[in-house]
């Protein structure tokens, strides 16, 4: 199986989105991607630039993703966080998972980074073991914390 990694441009932030939406269709999800093609657009490739794309492609096709950005620790610095490491149903297997892990990587020692890091699904064990595999730590002791806009709003009302 051939394929190639690169940079994303804003001409493949459609499939970019496809593959989102992909992803959120299997994490059970599938209404809860509210961004367009316009805003992946905006957000990456206009100043400030808020993300990098690495886009995986077979036979000229976008197949696989790896969406990341730069978070600062109070503990450590600055860290890469990968938001989405996604490879299309037809492809998982074949080895471009794995490619774009290592482009992520590769990205973070070019950046000077202290860690990449992402989250996953504690139900999601094949991306577990992947991950695993590949030597990363999963913290099972760390909860996701979050505020959606509602409870943004609520809160500030209430507080």
């Amino acid at each position: 199986m051939t394929f190639s990694i690169r940079k994303a441009t804003k001409k493949d932030m459609a499939r970019v989105l496809e593959l989102i939406v992909e992803l959120a269709v299997y994490e059970k999800e599938p209404y809860a991607v509210k961004i367009t093609v316009e805003d992946l657009i905006k957000n990456g490739f206009e100043t400030p630039v808020q993300f990098t794309c690495f886009v995986a492609e077979h036979n000229d096709r976008i197949e696989g993703i790896a969406l990341v950005y730069q978070r600062f620790s109070t503990w450590k610095g600055r860290v890469l966080h990968l938001e989405d490491l996604v490879v299309s149903q037809e492809m998982r297997g074949s080895g471009m998972g794995s490619a774009l892990l290592k482009e992520v990587v590769k990205h973070g020692i070019e950046t000077k980074v202290k860690r990449v890091s992402w989250e996953v699904l504690d139900w999601n064990s094949s991306a577990i073991a992947f991950y695993e595999n590949k030597g990363a730590k999963i913290l099972k002791d760390w909860y996701l914390v979050q505020l959606d806009e509602v409870a943004m709003q609520q809160y500030i009302a209430n507080n």
